[in-house]
């Protein structure tokens, strides 16, 4: 009975497969990219960023229809220019980086609701919105996986700068000529990983496989490897349940995927070491070892 609920779903169904493969590859390259917006303290900017991308994918669906190429292409460039775009205004103007991020995330999700209702249905709007788990293809796996590879082999590469700049960004632009490499090498893997996560999940849940993980890994662990494997780990269990969910009680998979990782946050918020109650029940005398 367990083994028929639990495995035969991915067995016998395709579609269940494939979806499986898109959830585990973004797994791997989102998520670690997510622990890191976390430690920068950008989760937020990461919702806005999700959002920034929506006009350049309404404006591929607009020419091109569903054309995966044409909203990959459309939202990177979207998401690059609004990411871009609130750098410059953060430094040549009195508001903050976040105040110009959540201005030009309304308009952008604005833009792209306009865009895709000019010509699209309630049912288009709802897959750019919300995304299609079980719809994928062969493309578009091709694409999520090939994301989550460059995502990897990026930050194997960009490890020790991304590290030192969660923590000390003003020594690391003193010591090193990295400094801006990390930095928009960074928010180039962020943008090119909510695109990435965009054609599973939608523009609206795109960040939530980013951030929730990473976010329920901080409440359990402290040094970065360990936060980092779990976080994926996190995901990975996450996917697989929020499928499963969706498969028995047939409701949306996308949905599903990132109210199961809301509860593995929500139970860290109040079991872990770090969280609301574990944090009491760990308390030590000041000088125990």
């Amino acid at each position: 009975m367990i083994e028929s609920s639990l495995i035969t779903p991915f067995t016998e169904f395709e579609f269940m497969r494939r979806a499986l493969a898109g959830c585990l590859a973004l797994a791997f390259g989102a998520t670690p990219v997510g622990v890191f917006l976390l430690l920068r303290r950008m989760s937020l900017m990461g919702d806005a960023m999700a959002h920034a991308i929506l006009p350049g994918a309404a404006l591929g669906y607009l020419a091109f229809g569903l054309s995966l190429g044409a909203m990959t292409i459309g939202g990177i460039i979207a998401g690059l220019v609004v990411a871009l775009a609130a750098g410059l205004v953060a430094r040549s103007s009195i508001l903050k980086e976040d105040t110009s991020l959540a201005a030009f995330y309304l308009l952008s999700i604005a833009t792209g609701v306009m865009i895709v209702s000019l010509r699209g249905r309630n049912l288009d709007l709802l897959h750019v919105l919300f995304g299609s788990v079980l719809a994928l293809d062969d493309n578009s796996l091709m694409l999520i996986s090939s994301i989550s590879t460059l995502s990897l082999l990026a930050l194997a590469l960009l490890y020790r700068p991304l590290v030192l700049e969660c923590f000390d960004s003003a020594f690391l632009r003193g010591v090193s000529a990295a400094s801006p490499i990390a930095h928009y090498g960074f928010l180039v893997l962020v943008v090119l990983n909510l695109v990435s996560g965009f054609h599973a999940l939608g523009t609206l849940m795109a960040v939530g496989i980013m951030i929730l993980p990473a976010a329920a890994a901080r409440l359990w662990v402290r040094q970065l490897p360990a936060m980092i494997g779990l976080a994926v780990l996190i995901a990975l269990v996450s996917g697989v349940s929020g499928l499963l969910v969706s498969f028995h009680l047939d409701v949306p998979a996308g949905p599903s995927i990132i109210l199961v990782t809301g509860l593995v946050y929500i139970a860290s918020l109040a079991l872990a070491p770090g969280g609301m109650l574990g944090s009491r029940l760990d308390r030590r005398p000041h000088f125990e070892s």
